[in-house]
């Protein structure tokens, strides 16, 4: 690259920065909001309408269709927001919130009414119509009651028995674009609509959705469906396409219910929370930027600007992709911009390594880029197969973790190999090419790590050991293993009136000490009811004479009316199917990293100490949770999730060097010797990555509000056992797995795949 080049680039990149940066910050017209205010926030940040429903002509609603119901509305809601609750409130109700809105009516006039739905077909048995044109409205109408149709087998499927329903396109006959609903059925329904489809294709007549009283559709079946998979078309554009659709599932309800009650709520954590964590952000990234400065140099800065485009552009496209921000979200993105320095680290790295052969700055920028590339990439891709089968497959706050954080993989990237790779060329191209602006690595005495396996190998066993113990003791002291929270086993909502309009720091300061005091009770959620003087008090479950007690507390202390307290027994906002379907996510993740390990390293032991680190480092961070008692709530899932990618991502750099190394081995090389010696050259990535991740989260622990740091402190842990496992045991695992299967074998094959 040319001086002039160099220049034109400097300045270009300047340029960009600014941009991004006034329009995260301020935007781009004189009256619009900056990108950062525009980010959807979750209830835990900003609040939003809470609705509650209850079950119509049902007093006594079964467990099994209180959860289905749960479970159906908890996907429909998710559409609003991946962040959305619904979770069960009493004997017969549900409560949904969803965050990031304001407009509770706007709210409940799309998501409809959840009731009864059915497919009627056009005539019965004996052929009288069921239904027919009313001459006086033009609109359909019914000739008998659903119990009639019901009785005499006109009912051919219930909404019950639809598996999914979704808007789209497809192409017609005549080659243009239909929009159309897309059906799926039940295995049972499946074969009720074959039959009903058969019935009425021969006669040539309609089968009828009946809704809430009234038909939303009456589509004329144009042949038989036997697959379980139909269409309704000649829908007159894609909204209403998908209002259809959405009818249809929420009319897929075991329950019939009805609108209770909504409110407008707000934050969980109030202000206070969402300044401390900006303001930590910044500090935490400012430390990081001058560790990068002052560590690698002139590299140093070119990452330190990088990074900068790379938050900015986060904050953009957060808002760009609608993404709701949360606290597991924030763990996504503390975890994404771990991988933008390592990225960075990494390349840093491999320069000074070919400095301190001889090569020129020049030669050395180019080749440290290129040898950096497989472990970056390699790295990036398995977090990132992680955070495509979490968002697929997981719900609630799983599929806003992999949301940020596949984002932020793919920016981090970006920003690594692309935006940094251009600043450092045209820094050199202005003049600065002394290599002692970019160091030079020092001769390394190799530290051996695998002859120390065993005891590695006992240390960790020891902790995850004693981890199962203090699970144990827990369970005979206080009846659970872990310290779950609300969000895991359900507790008690206590509604309050107050005299007076207290304000989110008012409620944290004056009325959470009388509750605490009260149940003894740590793990509290308030919530405002905006436009009102109403708070909403979530704790573990009370019993009668606590409800009694609080009570008492609360009108001693602010002269509260009883008769405008309230409690109900509330169920977990994880529910059962939720917690199945993280585990199934995480469970495929991993088996997908590990074929993807597998391939690219053509070694299945490689996948299997890899995967196997990865565990030990959850099961660490387990055994911290049950040892100091944290709170395991709605970011616990969040929080195992960033340990495991961050694990993994520090494994792959280790075998990367491992594969390399294995390429050059000498003929007097021992395999340990290799494994040591691989480990020793990562061995800066693996301390300045997890250095500065680790800051960033100490930022956040020591500047956050209470329930910040329950979600700091576990990652702090788990990123200095991320640490641990790639360094003392990932290698030495690899080792004793080589060596006890034919290692002659396995060396030499590798050798040979490797020349």
């Amino acid at each position: 690259m040319k001086k002039s080049k160099g220049i034109i680039t400097l300045i270009a990149v300047i340029v960009l920065l600014t941009f991004f940066g006034y329009t995260a910050v301020y935007g781009l017209g004189t009256e619009e909001a900056g990108a950062a205010s525009g980010i959807k926030q979750g209830l835990d940040l900003a609040g939003g309408v809470s609705i509650t429903y209850q079950v119509v002509g049902d007093e006594n609603p079964s467990k099994e269709d209180m959860a289905d119901t749960i479970y159906k509305l908890q996907k429909r809601v998710e559409g609003y927001s991946t962040e959305s609750q619904v979770y069960q409130e009493g004997g017969d109700r549900i409560n949904i919130e969803i965050p990031g809105v304001s407009d509770a009516n706007a709210i409940l006039a799309e998501l409809g009414k959840p009731g009864s739905l059915y497919f009627i077909s056009q005539t019965d048995s004996e052929g009288n119509a069921n239904y027919e044109i009313d001459p006086a409205t033009y609109g359909y109408k019914l000739n008998k009651t659903i119990d009639e149709l019901i009785a005499d087998g006109s009912i051919v499927v219930t909404g019950t028995e639809v598996k999914s329903a979704q808007a789209g396109q497809i192409t017609n006959d005549m080659g243009n674009k239909d929009y159309a609903v897309d059906l799926e059925f039940t295995q049972e329904g499946s074969a009720k609509f074959a039959a009903a489809t058969e019935k009425a294709f021969a006669a040539k007549q309609t089968i009828a959705i009946y809704y809430d009283s009234q038909f939303v559709s009456v589509p004329t079946v144009s042949s038989v469906i036997s697959n379980g998979q139909a269409n309704i078309t000649n829908m007159s554009s894609y909204e209403a396409a998908e209002s259809l659709a959405s009818t249809i599932r929420i009319g897929g309800l075991k329950l019939e219910l009805e609108e209770l009650r909504s409110n407008v709520v707000g934050a969980q954590l109030g202000e206070a929370a969402i300044s401390t964590s900006i303001k930590a952000g910044i500090i935490g990234f400012a430390i990081v930027a001058l560790f990068m400065i002052a560590t690698y140099l002139i590299p140093g800065v070119a990452s330190a600007v990088a990074l900068s485009i790379y938050v900015a552009l986060m904050v953009i496209l957060l808002n760009a992709f609608d993404i709701t921000l949360t606290l597991p979200g924030i763990a996504g993105i503390i975890l994404s911009i771990g991988m933008a320095v390592d990225a960075n680290v990494i390349i840093f790295a491999r320069i000074r390594e070919e400095l301190a052969k001889g090569k020129t700055v020049s030669s050395a920028i180019k080749i440290g880029f290129q040898k950096a590339l497989s472990a970056i990439i390699d790295g990036n891709i398995t977090t990132l197969i992680a955070a495509l089968v979490l968002g697929i497959k997981g719900s609630g706050g799983v599929k806003g973790f992999a949301q940020t954080l596949a984002l932020g993989i793919v920016l981090s990237m970006f920003t690594a190999l692309v935006i940094t790779k251009l600043i450092l060329n045209a820094l050199y191209a202005i003049g600065l090419k002394d290599e002692k602006f970019y160091g030079k690595a020092k001769e390394l005495k190799t530290i051996h790590f695998v002859s120390k396996k065993n005891i590695f190998f006992s240390v960790s066993l020891a902790v995850i050991a004693a981890g199962f113990v203090f699970m144990g003791v827990n369970k005979a002291n206080d009846g659970q293993v872990l310290n779950y929270s609300l969000e895991f086993k359900g507790g008690t909502s206590t509604n309050i009136t107050f005299n007076e309009d207290l304000s989110i720091a008012d409620i944290e300061a004056k009325v959470v000490p009388v509750v605490t005091n009260v149940t003894g009770d740590k793990s509290i959620q308030t919530q405002k009811v905006s436009g009102t003087n109403e708070v909403i008090i979530k704790t573990r479950t009370l019993s009668v004479d606590e409800r009694e007690a609080l009570d008492s507390a609360l009108e001693e202390t602010f002269n509260v009316d009883k008769e405008k307290i309230t409690a109900e027994t509330i169920s977990s906002t994880v529910s059962d199917e939720m917690k199945a379907d993280a585990i199934i996510a995480v469970l495929i993740a991993t088996v997908c990293m590990l074929l993807y390990i597998w391939f690219r390293f053509k070694d299945v032991l490689v996948a299997a100490s890899a995967v196997t680190a990865l565990l030990h480092d959850v099961l660490v961070v387990l055994a911290f949770y049950a040892v100091a008692k944290v709170s395991v709530g709605s970011t616990f899932i969040a929080c195992m999730l960033t340990i495991v990618g961050y694990s993994i991502n520090a494994t792959i750099v280790i075998f990367d060097r491992i594969r390399e190394n294995m390429a050059d081995k000498k003929k007097t090389d021992e395999l340990m010797e290799i494994v040591d010696r691989s480990i020793s050259q990562t061995l800066s990535r693996s301390i300045f990555t997890s250095l500065t991740t680790f800051i960033m989260v100490a930022v956040l622990f020591i500047l956050g509000v209470t329930s910040i740091r329950e979600f700091a402190l576990p990652l702090m842990v788990g990123i200095v056992c991320g640490t641990y496992s790639s360094v003392c045991i990932v290698g030495g695992l690899w080792y004793t797995l080589t060596t006890k299967i034919n290692p002659e074998k396995q060396v030499e094959k590798k050798t040979k795949k490797s020349k």
